[in-house]
């Protein structure tokens, strides 16, 4: 099944940065915000002065065009300022995600060849600059530390925050210059590197910021880090449309539920298991969704109960879902105007400039049946950074870009992600997904959140093995779960074989349980 309209990439590529898209919304408007954050707003005018005060500060420290300056920042003006910038001097952002450590950092920067690591200088309980410091022994490339915030240790620079009038700068970045540099998320193996030229994903938001309804009235809020694409997109759909963003540092729900009440966002970008923390602290009402056109839902699969009621608690607003990749950005989306029932229950139809198709044995799959989702299209990356064998088994002989995602496409183009192709069970030749049972696993009462992984056998290859987070005070056993599967009509082959309680799930920042580490503890 293929979902899609015209396949020409080049159609939809402008001549286009970043920095054109904050100089033309300064030159518009200057005065309009560009961030609001619990200190008040800055304005594009501002925002475009400080990424050139702050650009001409990177060149200053030797960042040359094609260098990567890598980013390990909360959601704030310090890592927007820090994104324009580098691409403002030509450079590449890494991102690098908050929980991260030494052992997951010093591969990444060392991958990258980072030349600048921008990070807080301190936080509760640990030090990014003292951590990024002790990594430059191991990481060559490594020569400078800016540190945010007070307390920048020796040997660090601080981050700037006299902005200084900028001399003539005469540098400007072109359409087809690298910008970003994203790493997988790692779910299902080693993270591998994703550099982005701007005429990719710029194009991607600016199509889609259009198909949202978003406008330079917009405010835009996102629960997701912008150290993660789903963040980060947010943040370029404002700048395609010289929008507002509306900052959450870190997500926690009481955070969430006060942000949504001080900027009053129309637009916010969520995962299920933000919402699931908000409604289950009773902390989402009528009133504090008011402001949303919509709410776009995306990380992981959403549960159809879960979308249908939010879009019950908002009187004026769309529950809206996509499905992204670092590799493509935006692959689908649910538009505000589609069809209640696609947007509850489906990832949506796929952006604009994107074709889809779900293959089965090697042939398109019919309408409704499950495949692995493949794409092609403005978006999609060229290949991975240094890594020729990934980027060939990435692809297939005729240019699509294989996802590794199982779905259905239904005859009115909307995608229904069922799993993970490599999460796929074979327990004796007989091959099943285990998304389905895990989400009817977690409707049970003492349930929280339950995983699913490939036990080894010696006799049938594979058995399946449950991880469950239980409610407080709540009891389960394998008998009961298997009188619970057995109820809703699953068979036998599809039961696991083994249970493990655990207090909590390893998850990415991302949100998305780490398979592999659950398999670490069989």
């Amino acid at each position: 099944m293929t979902a899609a309209g015209e396949f020409s990439p080049q159609a939809w590529w402008r001549e286009e940065t970043l920095r054109d898209w904050i100089e033309r919304a300064a030159a518009v408007a200057p005065h309009k915000p560009a961030i609001l954050d619990a200190s008040g707003a800055v304005s594009y005018g501002d925002l475009h002065a400080r990424a050139l005060s702050l650009a001409a500060f990177l060149r200053g420290l030797g960042v040359a065009p094609g260098d990567v300056v890598a980013a390990q920042l909360p959601n704030g003006i310090e890592f927007i300022l820090t994104y324009l910038a580098a691409g403002y001097a030509g450079a590449v952002l890494q991102t690098i995600h908050m929980p991260y450590r030494a052992a997951e950092v010093e591969p990444l920067l060392r991958h990258a060849g980072a030349k600048v690591f921008v990070c807080l200088a301190a936080t509760k309980d640990f030090s990014p600059a003292e951590m990024a410091l002790s990594l430059k022994p191991k990481v060559t490339s490594l020569q400078h530390v800016v540190a945010v915030g007070e307390g920048a240790p020796k040997g660090s620079l601080p981050f700037p925050t006299t902005f200084m009038a900028s001399p003539a700068d005469d540098f400007r970045p072109k359409a087809t210059d690298r910008f970003l540099l994203l790493y997988t998320s790692g779910t299902i193996a080693a993270p591998k590197g994703v550099p982005v030229a701007y005429k990719k994903f710029l194009a991607n938001a600016r199509l889609s910021a259009d198909e949202l309804g978003l406008t330079g009235d917009s405010i835009i809020l996102s629960a997701a880090p912008f150290t993660h694409l789903y963040g980060l997109y947010s943040a370029n759909l404002a700048f395609a449309v010289g929008a507002a963003i509306a900052i959450l540092p870190v997500f926690a729900p009481d955070a969430f539920a006060a942000a949504l009440d001080r900027h009053r966002p129309t637009a916010a970008f969520v995962a299920p298991a933000h919402m699931a923390a908000c409604l289950g602290g009773g902390l989402l009402t009528a009133e504090r969704l008011a402001s949303l056109a919509f709410i776009m839902i995306s990380g992981t699969a959403c549960p159809p109960q879960l979308a249908q009621r939010l879009q019950d608690m908002m009187p004026a607003g769309k529950v809206c879902q996509l499905w992204g990749m670092s590799e493509m950005q935006a692959g689908t989306f649910t538009r505000p105007h589609d069809a209640l029932a696609a947007r509850v229950a489906s990832a949506g139809r796929a952006s604009p400039g994107t074709e889809l198709r779900v293959m089965n044995d090697g042939a398109p799959a019919a309408a409704g049946e499950e495949g692995e989702l493949e794409a092609r299209g403005c978006s999609v990356f060229d290949g991975y950074l240094g890594n020729e064998a990934a980027t060939a088994s990435a692809f297939t002989p005729d240019g699509w870009f294989r996802t590794g995602d199982l779905a259905r496409i239904d005859a009115g183009g909307n995608v229904l992600i069922t799993g993970r192709l490599k999460d796929v069970i074979n327990r004796g030749g007989v091959k099943f997904n285990p998304a389905d049972i895990e989400a009817l696993i977690e409707r049970h009462a003492a349930v929280t959140q339950c995983a699913i992984v490939p036990m080894p056998d010696p006799t049938l290859g594979e058995r399946a093995c449950c991880f469950a987070v239980l409610k407080p005070q709540a009891a389960l056993t394998l008998d009961d779960l298997r009188a619970w599967l057995e109820q809703n009509g699953i068979g036998k082959m599809k039961w696991p074989e083994r249970l493990e309680i655990i207090d909590e799930m390893p998850l990415t920042p991302t949100r998305k349980i780490k398979k592999p580490e659950l398999l670490k503890r069989l």
